[in-house]
């Protein structure tokens, strides 16, 4: 299928690794000019180099930490505009609420949310002033389904849904979307040390980590076993490209059947 993404600018987040390092090769190889972003000048080039080995001929590295305003400033500066916005970075970690203090709360309002609002902030008046562009935020199901275990990350997803929807409110009448989709546990760079953070052995290879994991804390999931980054991906593709044009504000689920509507 063409997306119809030839020639378009997309600047993805969080994207030398896991779900946006797909979701840059997948709008790389559909033909945009993708630009990576990262803190890691060896991820960022690996990322780079990866894509390009999968296809992706207009990709390049911006490094840049857009989780203080300095640096946000900075890449804005190196990418004054673009057609195509995901807002991927995000952090994520099982901790009992006692235990989550004050700086915790704030380090996971400055990576998961405030990364994404400074950026469009910037790229969201051009496109309302050009009549075209494309804002997708990449939330989670605890956004809705919230992990008593996660509460400080579940927060932040459930703020960038509402930033999302806000936004989204602001479009009406014009050629620019804003949506979010709302991923299930994705197998990433760091699922592995996160399953067994969370497993009753510490020692557990990671099929029996992953098994547990949905048999417990994820029992809910129609699918039972961890969703692919690039199955996210081909979502988000979608969603970036003039096909989903009568999608606007939605909140996507993509968590394997984990949120019963019924329940």
């Amino acid at each position: 299928m063409d997306l119809k993404i030839a020639g378009k600018t997309a600047l993805i987040t969080g994207s030398t690794a896991g779900i946006g390092l797909e979701i840059a090769r997948k709008l790389a190889v559909e033909g945009a000019a993708v630009i990576v972003v990262g803190r890691d000048g060896r991820k960022l080039d690996q990322a780079v180099a990866g894509i390009r080995a999968s296809g992706g001929v207009d990709v390049s590295g911006v490094r840049a930490d857009i989780t203080t305003a300095d640096g946000a400033a900075d890449l804005l500066h190196q990418v004054p505009s673009v057609d195509i916005l995901v807002n991927n970075l995000g952090i994520y970690e099982s901790k009992s609420f006692a235990d989550i203090s004050d700086a915790d709360w704030q380090r996971y309002f400055d990576v998961n949310v405030m990364s994404g609002v400074r950026l469009t902030r910037h790229y969201f008046p051009q496109m309302l002033a050009r009549n075209d562009g494309r804002i997708i935020f990449v939330s989670s199901e605890t956004g809705l389904a919230v992990d008593p275990a996660m509460i400080h990350y579940a927060m932040t997803k459930t703020a960038q849904l509402s930033i999302a929807r806000g936004l989204a409110g602001q479009t009406k009448g014009t050629r620019v979307t804003v949506n979010s989709v709302m991923p299930g546990p994705t197998r990433s760079e760091g699922i592995v040390d996160f399953l067994r953070s969370v497993s009753s052995k510490p020692d557990a290879t990671v099929a029996e980590a992953e098994a547990e994991f949905f048999a417990t804390a994820r029992s809910g999931s129609l699918l039972q076993r961890m969703i692919e980054p690039e199955e996210i991906a081909n979502m988000v593709a979608f969603l970036a490209s003039p096909l989903s044009a009568a999608t606007n504000g939605a909140a996507v689920r993509l968590e394997g059947g984990l949120i019963n509507t019924l329940a």
